[in-house]
């Protein structure tokens, strides 16, 4: 984990890549909770015996689930010791190039591209790079906006 001490040293950080989370499996419990709880139940997530012959070979994560996942990743990536909160502000852009097979290994890839001053705080944009293991393709690439508010 990279970890600064004030909001000022994170911003003097933005063009670099800031590290990667850890290797995280994804099971099929998890994506059943994930589908209860949005209420997509598409086959394609939720149905084992039905995907596997689908066109993934098996059951693949919700593009959203796969988002969801950023803020855990982002935590393991980098932290910032002097602020009062961090919140999710929004995100610019998000694309799925490559699904995410339940059962796989994902983690996530941060790189600060901005940081600029609000009235209440500092805006970070933090682009998100998931990957699954042994694929070449990102699954998610995801431009995400935190305003991190310090003392």
């Amino acid at each position: 984990m990279r970890s600064f001490a004030t909001l000022d040293e994170f911003s003097a950080a933005v063009g670099e890549h800031l590290g990667h989370s850890p290797w995280s499996r994804v099971t099929q419990e998890q994506v059943d909770q994930f589908a209860g709880a949005t209420g997509d139940l598409q086959w394609i997530h939720t149905d084992p015996e039905r995907a596997a012959t689908g066109p993934f070979g098996g059951t693949i994560l919700h593009g959203y689930m796969t988002l969801a996942l950023l803020p855990t990743m982002m935590r393991a990536i980098f932290d910032i010791e002097k602020i009062e909160m961090g919140v999710n502000f929004g995100l610019d852009k998000v694309r799925f190039p490559h699904p995410v097979p339940v059962g796989s290994r994902v983690r996530g890839g941060a790189k600060l591209t901005g940081v600029r001053e609000t009235p209440v705080g500092h805006l970070a944009a933090v682009r998100m790079t998931v990957e699954v293991e042994g694929q070449p393709r990102a699954a998610c690439v995801a431009d995400t906006l935190s305003l991190f508010v310090g003392p």
